[in-house]
This record gives structure tokens, C-alpha cells and sequence, in this order.
């Protein structure tokens, strides 16, 4: 169970929105939520990786040279 307060304008867009539809807020909310956590989880697990990258001190390479490393170039 989640409880959460939302600021009285997007509040009155999901009533809008839920009225219109013959939903409810809450299939609005969990939609909206479904649809950007993904994308919020692959952001966190990017910025973790590139800290952990820098901090390991390994080197990066062009793209070009790991395009030949693996015959791939043009």
C-alpha cells in the first residue's frame, strides 16, 4: 500500500481525467508510476555504474578503437 499527497493541480488532472475515462485516479496513478520507473531505474543503475567505473580507475577507449577491437569498423 502506498499513500501519497499530490499537489491540488495534478490532483484535479487525474479527477478530470479519471471522470472522463470512467477509471480512477489511483489506475492513473499506477500507470504513471509503471511507466517512468523503469526508466528511473536504468538512470540510477547508469549514474552507480559510471561512479564505480571512475572510482575502479580503469581506462576508457574511443569508440572507433573498440569498433576494430571487435571488427566492427567501417
Amino acid at each position: 500500500m502506498l499513500a501519497l499527497r499530490l499537489p491540488a493541480e495534478i490532483e484535479n488532472r487525474l479527477a478530470v481525467l479519471a471522470e472522463r475515462t470512467g477509471r480512477t485516479k489511483s489506475f492513473y496513478a499506477k500507470q504513471a508510476i509503471l511507466t517512468h520507473l523503469e526508466d528511473l531505474e536504468d538512470a540510477y543503475m547508469g549514474e552507480s555504474a559510471y561512479y564505480a567505473f571512475k572510482e575502479s580507475g580503469e581506462k576508457s577507449i574511443p569508440l572507433e578503437e573498440l569498433e576494430k577491437r571487435l571488427g566492427m569498423e567501417n
